[in-house]
């Protein structure tokens, strides 16, 4: 990866979804804008606050998706990034909004 680009990889969802309220929502309902999950599979060199393994949060839509042998990857700017969720807790608690 060059400069400040990061290559995710989309975790999958588990389709249906319960809400706090114990409601059952399927896989095919409509939601509004959703952020997504995804794992970090590479970065280039003027990434600061990401690393490769690390989950991102960032929104699929405005995205480049890229394949490499056989495998869905999107690249996007590190700015693009919503939240970095990690296992690194030398500055808190490892969920960075």
């Amino acid at each position: 990866m060059l400069h400040d680009r990061v290559m995710v990889r989309e975790t999958p969802e588990s389709g249906e979804r319960r809400s706090s309220g114990g409601i059952l929502i399927p896989a095919t309902a409509q939601v509004a804008k959703r952020l997504t999950w995804g794992e970090v599979c590479g970065v280039g060199s003027h990434v600061r606050s990401v690393e490769v393994g690390d989950r991102v949060l960032y929104s699929p839509d405005e995205q480049f998706e890229v394949e490499v042998q056989g495998q869905a990857y999107l690249v996007m700017r590190e700015r693009d990034l919503h939240a970095v969720a990690n296992e690194r807790t030398e500055h808190g608690t490892g969920l960075y909004l």
